[in-house]
């Protein structure tokens, strides 16, 4: 009643109107506040000893649901709602998606925040408030178009606070502004997530799509998640972005430690810098740039402190993706720094003699992970088999060097969104069937498994599935115009666009499955392909995987012979709004990356958790997956990354030697650059795609292509044991709670932050 009473209040007080009255844009504002205030009511989460985590991107998603779960009135507020006319599901699609991520790692920093205040840790993220994120992806003529993303209205989550700094950079001195988002733990008090902004920054300055002058600092800072860095400005900008970030983060960390009136020599005993990916590794030298230049530290004592606080988490085995940046290019945009990478670069030559793990190479080239490596405690991956490849071959000099420090940290998900807020009903079911512990203790969910073999628990499990199946198709009509057969096999592969991915590999299945199609051969049950990814504007070989994508959506949908037992469909600007549809109608989860390649993955965690089947490498977590659910419930295919990494070693691995020798393989290529594609198709476009895969298939496609045509073929063959699927869809929500990223964040605390220990 108390919060009946408030809502009706607040209706009157805001609107002048009764609740049932109210729009349901209205009443998302109403929620809005009434949320805000309960979060006042909660405790600030406070210690002697602070995790930090610093990270490019904090993926959060639509807020409303997950706070109201976590401060626990969802069900209160949605009888309140039904009550009064409406409901949540109704309210909620009106509040913007907080553009601040992207992919996994945003998603997973996000999981932590949520997971880090759920186990009473005193904790915050930092991080740069954008204004319009990645983009906002649109399709035009069968190609990727990009509009800015515009999220932030006048009554959002952000609270603008009072901090703020000077930031020094070259040719420039700013002045930032911090924004908070409030963390709500589950059943637990509060942390913060800091958003660091600049109040120069014009959102007019952006033309059409997401074209902007890239050297107009003061304008453009923060208005762009990963600014396209296909030229110098852009790379520029993209070091004054993480410059501007880890200098705020660096002098809110000293300024709260000086606060609570801590011995600045005995930083890492009440703070912990956790360095989420590469991005944030300015941070080490900016540190020490405090330290000696406004502390009095000496260079040693600074550096010896900074590295006993700074822990680092690699999220990549891509070389590509470690970041070098030019010294020059440091020299522009941060020369303060400058004389300080040097000396932490001259140090480490001067005790290591290969060149490998040097700071500043020959080319003079800074290697970001090297810093973090050489001057922090704690290098972690995110997958057993990733920390292993790390350790054995990618990063083998530096666990020669530090052995102490490597440790695996295996990514985790947060059930409150994945599986209480997006699957309502498989909740309810869990409750009703094993008790709700499992919300506190993941690993409850393995209760699940003395039901195996329980008919009512099982067709309940499939009868969600095929709600959610329903929902999601309802969507996808109303925001793509395609119409769904939801009795069909929903085959879905959503994630970032990237090769190694191998999203082309499932397109050339599709094209193999619908020259099947036409020659006479009908699949026992109709087959949707539904993806949904975002490329980065500068990589054009992903957004020509993206044309190829919709080319096939054209011509599988339009083809009458077809359409009725293949539909192929790209979502629009995929999100986590979107993968909250998404994912608990998935069938077959599709984790097809080339082994060796996928640090870990956490759509593959979300999708075990509702109730889809694995197809998949043995990559990244999908190992994990692999040894909890046993090889009766998962589907596996592919070289192992033994042989790949030994391909790359001997550089033997020739694709257009695959495409000769095999008729299948030939025929689906070649059809790229056939007559079907390019009557619907840019020319460029899939020219160049089909001789990136004959040419270099850098990750492998053509490869594996024969084995996953098998492995797929395999698994919509076994779909049909209606009952087998069943009791591997409940395998797989009762094994999934080891993915838990509150295990996860227990792991990092008791191993590596080792607050409240």
């Amino acid at each position: 009643m108390k919060i009946e009473k408030r809502l009706m209040e607040l209706s009157r007080q805001r609107y002048g109107r009764t609740l049932r009255q109210c729009t349901a844009p209205e009443i998302y504002y109403l929620l809005l506040q009434l949320t805000k205030e309960y979060i006042k009511g909660k405790k600030a989460i406070d210690g002697d000893r602070k995790v930090y985590y610093i990270s490019a991107e904090f993926l959060i998603g639509k807020l409303l649901s997950n706070n109201l779960i976590n401060l626990g009135i969802y069900d209160e507020v949605n009888t309140i709602l039904e009550k009064h006319g409406t409901s949540l599901s109704q309210v909620e699609i009106y509040e913007p998606e907080p553009s601040l991520g992207n992919g996994g790692l945003g998603r997973l920093a996000a999981c932590f925040l949520d997971s880090i205040a759920t186990l009473g840790l005193p904790g915050a993220g930092i991080g740069l408030n954008y204004h319009f994120g990645l983009f906002r992806q649109m399709f035009v003529d069968n190609l990727q178009c990009a509009e800015r993303d515009r999220w932030i209205e006048r009554s959002s989550w952000l609270q603008k606070t009072k901090t703020s700094f000077n930031v020094k950079f070259g040719d420039r001195t700013v002045k930032s502004v911090m924004y908070d988002i409030d963390v709500v733990g589950y059943e637990n008090g509060i942390d913060k997530l800091h958003l660091f902004d600049l109040q120069t920054v014009d959102e007019r300055i952006v033309e059409t799509g997401i074209d902007f002058d890239k050297t107009n600092i003061d304008k453009n800072l923060t208005l762009f998640l990963y600014p396209d860095d296909s030229d110098e400005a852009g790379n520029l900008l993209r070091i004054y972005q993480q410059y501007f970030m880890v200098s705020n983060a660096a002098q809110l960390i000293i300024k709260e430690m000086k606060d609570k009136g801590f011995d600045l020599y005995e930083l890492d005993k009440h703070a912990v810098i956790q360095i989420n990916d590469t991005h944030p590794t300015l941070v080490i030298p900016e540190l020490i740039r405090i330290l000696t230049q406004e502390e009095e530290f000496t260079m040693d004592d600074a550096i010896s402190v900074v590295s006993r606080t700074c822990a680092y988490t690699n999220h990549t085995i891509l070389a590509e993706a470690l970041e070098k940046w030019p010294l020059h290019y440091l020299e522009k945009v941060v020369p303060v720094l400058v004389p300080i990478i040097k000396e932490l670069a001259n140090r480490v030559k001067k005790n290591c003699k290969d060149p490998k793990v040097l700071i500043i190479d020959k080319d003079k080239r800074v290697h970001m992970a090297h810093i973090d490596i050489h001057y922090g405690f704690s290098v972690n991956g995110v997958a057993a088999i990733h920390t292993d490849i790390l350790k054995q071959t990618e990063l083998k000099p530096f666990y020669d060097l530090y052995p102490d420090k490597f440790n695996n940290k295996t990514n985790g998900v947060t059930f409150r969104r994945w599986l209480l807020e997006c699957n309502r009903p498989l909740a309810d079911l869990l409750d009703k069937t094993i008790g709700t512990g499992y919300r506190k203790d993941a690993n409850e969910l393995e209760k699940l498994l003395s039901f195996k073999e329980d008919e009512s628990v099982l067709n309940a499990i499939a009868a969600i599935k095929q709600d959610k199946k329903e929902e999601l198709a309802r969507e996808i009509g109303k925001k793509e115009g395609v119409e769904l057969n939801t009795d069909s096999i929903f085959d879905i592969q959503v994630k970032r666009l990237h090769e190694y991915k191998r999203q082309q590999m499932n397109a050339l299945y599709i094209i193999h499955k619908y020259l099947e199609i036409k020659g006479g051969k009908l699949p026992k049950r109709p087959i949707t392909c539904i993806f949904g990814a975002k490329a980065a504007p500068a990589y054009v070989i992903a957004r020509d995987i993206i044309h190829l994508l919709l080319v096939l959506q054209e011509i599988v949908n339009k083809d009458p012979d077809v359409s009725p037992y293949l539909k192929v469909v790209m979502v629009t600007n995929y999100n986590v709004s979107y993968a909250e549809k998404l994912i608990p109608a998935c069938d077959i989860s599709e984790q097809i990356s080339l082994a060796s390649k996928e640090a870990s993955g956490t759509s593959n965690m979300k999708f075990m958790l509702n109730g889809a089947i694995t197809l998949g490498t043995d990559d990244g977590a999908n190992v994990e997956i692999h040894d909890l659910v046993g090889d009766d419930n998962i589907y596996i295919f592919g070289v192992d990354s033994d042989t790949v990494i030994s391909h790359y070693a001997k550089a033997d691995y020739v694709s257009k030697d695959y495409y000769e020798k095999s008729p299948v393989i030939k025929e689906a290529v070649d059809f790229i650059t056939g007559p079907e594609a390019l009557a619907v198709g840019n020319e460029e476009n899939l020219t160049r795609l089909s001789n990136e895969l004959l040419n270099k298939d850098w990750f492998m496609t053509l490869l594996d292509l024969e084995d996953y045509i098998k492995a797929k073929d395999r698994i919509f063959e076994d779909y049909e044991d209606r009952d087998k699927w069943k009791r591997m869809m409940l395998v797989n929500i009762a094994k999934a709670g080891f993915f838990s990223s509150d295990r996860t964040i227990e792991e990092y605390n008791k191993d590596i932050w080792k607050i409240n220990c």
